[in-house]
């Protein structure tokens, strides 16, 4: 399935979520690593997307046993992290009336990898928290709904982390 296809195919899932509550596009901090903002900027022409700033979410800079080096990994010693800029209802800044606006390959590895969970270790599994799963029968993983494919899942979580680990916070 090539990209092109999967991203239609992941549009009516997220246009029938977004009729029942606020997508996870429009409620998420989105974290981005240094790769991340340099694919966004070469795409847009514009480095004003993102900032530096404190979550709101006082879970995203809580020690997580699970993943011990995410916070390190992930939030300055002033406590701030590197995240897309919200607009002034909350909404991502790349947020169109069909989904996202950027290429899958351009969108931010967090975005990509969603809804899996995940660790340094890997892909826990599909949970999409934020995924109303009752609108789709709740018969087939959010990711197959989605039609993003594991395979491209695993890559883009090797990828997040390898960013990580040689970027800066």
């Amino acid at each position: 399935m090539t990209a092109t296809t999967s991203e239609a195919l992941a549009v009516a899932p997220c246009v029938r979520c977004a009729k029942v509550q606020r997508t996870c596009c429009q409620r998420a901090e989105i974290l981005l690593t240094e790769g991340d903002v340099a694919r966004i900027a070469a795409h847009t022409g514009s480095d004003t997307f993102f900032e530096h700033r404190a979550p709101e979410a006082a879970d995203y800079v809580e020690f997580d046993e699970d993943d011990p080096d995410w916070v390190g990994l992930t939030v300055r010693a002033d406590g701030q992290r590197r995240m897309l800029r919200r607009a002034e209802n909350g909404d991502c800044g790349f947020l169109g009336a069909a989904g996202c606006v950027l290429p899958t390959e351009t969108r931010p590895l967090v975005c990509r990898l969603y809804p899996w969970d995940y660790t340094a270790e890997g892909l826990l599994e599909s949970a999409g928290e934020y995924c109303p799963t009752e609108l789709f029968g709740g018969l087939e993983p959010m990711n197959v709904v989605l039609g993003i494919e594991t395979a491209d899942a695993r890559r883009w979580h090797v990828q997040l982390y390898e960013e990580l680990r040689h970027g800066t916070a």
